[in-house]
Formats: C-alpha cells, structure tokens, sequence
C-alpha cells in the first residue's frame, strides 16, 4: 500500500512525468521477464496473457452493462 505522500506525489505529477515513471519502471522490470529457462518464461507470459484476456473481458463485459446490453 502507498503512503499518503507517495500518493500525493503521484498526484501533484503531469502526465508526461507519469508516463516518464511508468516507461522506466518497465525498462527496470523487462529483464525479469526473460529471465530463467525458456518453459518458465513461456508459462510466465502464458499467465500475463491470460490475465489481461480476464480483465479485457470483465472491462468490456462492465461497459455492456453501462450500455444497458445484455
């Protein structure tokens, strides 16, 4: 969980200085990803597609609701 100040940080932040945080956050953590044996790494990015496949869903599934869908 973030602090209080962290969180106003974060907040008093320009998009551009966000966007800055994220791009070298991901620039910290890509060698991670490819780090061990190639089965580990296949099942690591297995589990980040099937993740965002669920949450893909669930976000379109809420705005069939918001829409009044089915």
């Amino acid at each position: 969980m973030l602090s209080q100040e962290q969180l106003e940080m974060y907040r008093s932040m320009t998009p551009g200085e966000r966007l800055q945080l994220t791009l070298r956050m991901i620039d910290e953590a890509m060698p991670f990803l490819f780090a061990g044996p190639a089965d580990v790494v296949s099942r690591r990015f297995e589990l980040i597609r099937r993740q965002n496949d669920e949450r893909n869903r669930l976000m379109l599934e809420g705005i069939a609701r918001s829409k009044g869908m089915p």
